[in-house]
């Protein structure tokens, strides 16, 4: 008898292949890009929320780690080992945070949203200062470099996980 424990079925590691696939396709679709990186895409995050909504948070902060190494893989931005962490698999791996609110969709992408751009904003604190204009705080100059682009990403993602809900394309709780 086999006693190795099974963290993930083959079904649900296919499931995460592909959403990780789709947001990483979608992130290519640039509405438009900053110096120092981020940009607005066509939606890259919805299929890393949509799964952690769908599966629960331990499938969610999987794959949304794993889309975070994998951005960094096809598209680095490098600046110091600390950095790398911090704005590649612990930013997008706090996506994973909306499987903790399956039953409330909007709450989890939100705050799965907001994860992530604190830890862009600290990184900016801390490895983006020097971009700042003089006379700006870091701080200030890090929330509004962030903000500005995934507040609007923010909008993106939660009118598209309302239609997709809206419309019942995809059920959530599978």
């Amino acid at each position: 008898m086999n006693n190795t424990k099974q963290y993930f079925s083959t079904k649900i590691l296919a499931e995460i292949v592909v959403f990780v696939s789709l947001a990483t396709i979608l992130s290519y679709i640039k509405l438009f890009s900053l110096p120092q990186g981020g940009s607005v895409t066509a939606a890259s995050m919805v299929p890393i929320l949509w799964l952690a909504l769908r599966r629960g948070p331990k499938v969610g902060l999987f794959a949304a780690i794993l889309y975070g190494v994998v951005q960094f893989g096809i598209d680095p931005y490098f600046i110091h080992p600390a950095q790398v962490l911090i704005d590649y698999p612990v930013a997008f791996g706090l996506l994973g945070v909306a499987g903790f609110f399956q039953k409330r969709s909007y709450t989890g992408v939100t705050l799965g949203v907001v994860g992530r751009f604190v830890a862009h904003f600290f990184s900016g604190i801390i490895f983006y200062a020097i971009w700042a204009p003089e006379g700006m705080h870091p701080a200030v100059y890090s929330a509004i470099y962030n903000g500005g682009y995934l507040l609007v990403e923010l909008v993106i993602t939660l009118y598209i996980i309302y239609l997709l809900r809206k419309s019942k394309v995809l059920q959530i709780y599978m």
